[in-house]
């Protein structure tokens, strides 16, 4: 018989989240950083409303699973990343 994992907490789901804002912040490129962001913002709204301790447990679980991904590839990606910065980050565009 397999006992279920504990429902984390409310301090814990949202340690997990700034966590993952956090590792979002490190992506030098604007695309990757906001979708990174995006994907958080929406994966955590879509998972507000669980009422289940095996359904939370699990996408707590999957969260962590994706914070230690999105960990190794902005490591990875400031290894490659290009140096130039995108149209959206620039403080004075130059007019074409």
């Amino acid at each position: 018989m397999t006992v279920a994992p504990p429902a984390p907490s409310r301090s814990e789901i949202l340690s997990l989240f700034r966590s993952l804002l956090r590792v979002a912040r490190q992506f030098s490129d604007y695309n990757i950083r906001e979708y990174t962001k995006r994907r958080t913002i929406d994966g955590f709204r879509q998972n507000r409303n669980l009422s289940d301790p095996s359904l939370i447990s699990s996408a707590f679980s999957d969260g962590k699973s994706q914070h230690e991904i999105a960990k190794r590839q902005a490591v990875v990606y400031a290894l490659y990343a290009p140096q130039l910065k995108s149209v959206m980050e620039l403080q004075n565009p130059q007019r074409i």
